[in-house]
């Protein structure tokens, strides 16, 4: 059977099957991998993710992952959803992202009143995006709020449904005091047509995620359409018990892009050769191959082992000990860190043919990961916070998601 006959039907099968649980959802992402893999370049030039790629990943059901039941979605857990992006991430990183970011509809919309989420969101497959940390403002008016700021890395602004965006609440033109002494955050959402979005989006890696600017001057948004991760959630349910629910899944963006760079590699040392012999018969190749594959195999179950220990304490609607919220934490950071070096072994071992972008992936996969390990949630820094949390110091801020 043809490359070509195999994708055509995968793509017919995504058209028919409409997906309704996280193993349709995770056969689906599957299927569509080669066909992925084909855009990436596409996707990479157009510095966003191109509206076929969006409409394919719709199909698929990505989007959907966080839907309550109650709904009809899949309401799957962090561990199903890293499956579902470390699949995607080893055909594209930005792909990859851009999902982690657009499945977060279904969390959000678990902190509004159900039916203003049920208008607001209609349909299970619709995307979100948006910076939700507060570098904006909120102003409080009669009816909710006027919004003005700047936002940075809008990942998906050019192809969502809503768009948040994070802001300290004013009143009388001053910052409102919440209750433990922190500036108010409030989280506003509004469609993506009613901010300006700046074509700022020109960067290292993750090329395709559209990570935009945006802003907006006196934006009225209605109270309904704003939350808090400081305030109870409206949903009941696993998934919206603790509001760091949309860092989970961020994991497996880093450990998709190093399991393609492995498999990448593996491939390539089957067939280049070096002075008559097969790189995958060569030391230095064995001994890359294996380092980088226990760096991975540990960072993997290091994230699974943490989320899962956590899903059982949230399950059971116990209080998580310190050492299990350090562990998940921990776990993430470390999964971008060691992708991060997974990937430059992987690139060191292929040597200079490694550069050129369109012999392989590992071009593209060096730049995706030192982007990605920018983020807070990649940086070696947030572990102040986790040691001040295990040592019960007071000194360093913990992060509100720790």
């Amino acid at each position: 059977m043809s490359e070509i006959s195999v994708l055509e039907r995968s793509e017919t099968r995504l058209e028919q099957e409409k997906p309704v649980s996280g193993d349709d959802i995770l056969r689906n992402v599957k299927a569509l991998k080669p066909w992925l893999r084909s855009r990436s370049d596409s996707i990479e030039s157009a510095r966003k993710l191109p509206p076929d790629v969006v409409r394919k990943l719709k199909d698929a059901g990505v989007f959907r992952m966080n839907m309550p039941k109650i709904w009809g979605g899949p309401e799957m857990t962090p561990m199903q959803q890293i499956e579902v992006i470390e699949e995607l991430s080893r055909a594209d990183g930005s792909v990859g992202w851009c999902t982690m970011i657009g499945a977060d509809s279904g969390l959000y919309s678990g902190y509004l009143e159900d039916s203003v989420a049920r208008e607001m969101y209609p349909r299970l497959d619709m995307v979100q995006a948006g910076w939700v940390y507060p570098i904006g403002q909120a102003h409080r008016v009669a009816d909710g709020y006027e919004v003005t700021g700047n936002w940075m890395f809008g990942s998906g602004c050019t192809h969502c449904d809503w768009l948040a965006a994070g802001c300290v609440v004013h009143q009388g033109g001053k910052p409102v005091i919440a209750a433990d002494g922190k500036p108010e955050w409030r989280i506003v959402l509004a469609k993506p047509e009613e901010f300006e979005i700046l074509d700022t989006w020109y960067s290292t890696g993750l090329c395709g995620s559209g990570s935009n600017d945006y802003r907006c001057k006196s934006l009225r948004v209605p109270d309904e359409r704003t939350f808090s991760f400081q305030q109870p959630p409206k949903r009941a349910g696993t998934l919206w018990r603790r509001p760091d629910t949309f860092l989970r899944k961020m994991s497996g963006i880093p450990l998709g892009i190093a399991r393609d760079a492995i498999d990448t590699v593996t491939q390539i040392a089957s067939q280049k050769v070096d002075d008559g012999c097969l790189y995958r018969d060569l030391p230095r190749i064995q001994s890359a191959i294996a380092q980088a594959e226990g760096l991975y195999g540990a960072a993997r179950s290091y994230v699974l082992a943490s989320l899962e220990a956590q899903w059982r304490r949230l399950e059971a609607e116990q209080e998580l000990t310190k050492a299990e919220r350090a562990n998940v934490w921990l776990a993430r950071t470390n999964a971008f860190q060691s992708a991060r070096r997974v990937v430059e072994l992987m690139y060191d071992a292929i040597g200079g043919s490694a550069v050129y972008s369109r012999k392989s992936s590992l071009d593209r996969h060096l730049r995706d990961i030192q982007t990605i390990c920018q983020h807070i949630c990649g940086q070696t820094k947030g572990w102040e916070g986790v040691g001040a949390l295990l040592l019960d110091s007071h000194a360093v801020r913990i992060h509100p998601m720790l």
